[in-house]
């Protein structure tokens, strides 16, 4: 049972990711559901992963917020995905940067902390990336609509890849310290 909740989780993240260039509505949902679900993992008896209702109560009000923030959105920036792309990849490669926090602190509050703050910078760069493009000209920051388009497509960009990011800091901080 544990195999099937942890592809079901898996396969959860991978659709949360495809709606974020599709219907980015669902993406931040889909990324708390796979959290959800990876939350029900057992492994003799125990969890497999320590994810903490706090911790999942927190999210899904993340979540909720952010699921808003997108349906208040004109229907025109729902429908555009004109740099997402650059902000999903820098998403992914804020988030493995900070998976290397690892090699800082031992502390976990840090460690979500520091892959926090990477995977928003990495939306941040990436889409700063994406404006120095010619089809991207339109959303320079001297424009005035830079940090509009950012925060309405970078923001749930960040939070679903935050979501996938804190069962990857909790594993590698259980293997990590279990190991030893």
């Amino acid at each position: 049972m544990t195999v099937f909740i942890i592809i079901l989780s898996i396969l959860l993240w991978l659709a949360a990711f495809a709606a974020l260039f599709r219907r980015q509505l669902y993406a931040p949902a889909l990324g708390y559901f796979g959290l959800l679900v990876l939350s029900f993992a057992r492994q003799n008896g125990y969890p497999l992963l320590p994810v903490s209702d706090s911790m999942l109560w927190g999210w899904l009000a993340i979540t909720v917020v952010v699921m808003m923030a997108v349906v208040l959105q004109p229907v025109s920036v729902r429908a555009d995905n004109r740099g997402m792309g650059y902000m999903a990849g820098g998403a992914i490669t804020g988030l493995a940067v900070g998976l290397l926090g690892f090699t800082f602190s031992a502390d976990i509050g840090m460690l979500y902390a520091i892959m926090i703050v990477a995977v928003a910078a990495g939306v941040f760069l990436g889409f700063l990336l994406y404006s120095r493009t010619p089809r991207g000209a339109v959303f320079a920051p001297s424009k005035g609509m830079f940090f509009r388009y950012l925060l309405a497509k970078g923001f749930p960009t960040a939070i679903t890849v935050m979501q996938i990011g804190v069962a990857l800091v909790l594993a590698i901080a259980l293997n990590k310290f279990v190991t030893r």
